[in-house]
């Protein structure tokens, strides 16, 4: 009788003990993809030009742009706890937003010379975003997420240069699984690319050129989208 009573009280050890390595819903590899809206916002620091070893400062104005986004992703959750996930993931935006306008003026006339304005557009595109993911379970079929991740983007045609910034990008998000592995999800990014400055020179007509720009760059989205759970 004590030896069956102690296997009774092994088998049910190992019962809990198995209910409780129990995977979620949201442990393994997924895949998804999102659309949504965006709103890029450019910036210009210190900008001078120099004709000839005269410097001239420069006067740069930029609009932000509001378009639509698409992103794809893959990834993993791991259960870490009971209730709680740590994810990692890479996602990538392989569409040109909206174009903007810069616009570069000298705060005063060369010598000899008028002020001079030109206009150039720019497009951000090619960005992408690699990420660790903290998350709690809703429910039985429900995950809140936090993003923090390392992000980068071109930006083509700053007066006439393609800029590649890098930063950090911060997010929060909700999954929901409807059937197996389908799910949909809602979330929100901010990035912040961080600055790069570009230097050009050039010498013409016994002229010569230099021209310095630094530029940065911020962005916020908020998608909707649908994934898989493998």
């Amino acid at each position: 009788m004590m030896k069956m009573k102690y296997a009774l009280l092994v088998v049910s050890v190992m019962a809990a003990g198995t209910a409780s390595a129990q995977s979620s819903k949201f442990q393994g590899a997924f895949g998804q993809i999102g659309v949504g809206y965006e709103n890029v916002k450019p910036s210009a620091g210190s900008s001078t030009l120099s004709v000839n070893r005269f410097n001239i400062p420069i006067n740069t104005s930029i609009t932000s742009t509001n378009s639509a986004v698409g992103t794809i992703g893959i990834g993993w959750y791991q259960d870490v706890a009971k209730g709680f996930l740590l994810g990692v993931g890479a996602e990538y935006s392989p569409f040109a937003g909206s174009g903007g306008t810069t616009t570069v003026s000298t705060a005063r006339a060369l010598p000899g010379q008028n002020l001079i304005v030109n206009d150039y557009s720019y497009q951000k595109k090619d960005s992408y975003n690699l990420y660790l993911s903290p998350a709690v379970l809703v429910g039985t079929d429900g995950m809140a997420y936090a993003k923090v991740g390392f992000t980068g983007a071109k930006v083509l045609a700053f007066e006439s240069l393609n800029y590649n910034f890098t930063g950090y990008s911060l997010g929060l998000g909700y999954r929901h699984i409807f059937k197996g592995g389908l799910y949909g999800f809602v979330e929100a990014n901010y990035a912040d690319y961080g600055s790069e400055t570009k230097t050009e020179s050039s010498f013409f007509s016994g002229t010569s050129f230099t021209a310095s720009n630094t530029k940065s760059l911020t962005s916020y989205n908020v998608l909707v989208g649908v994934g898989y759970k493998f």
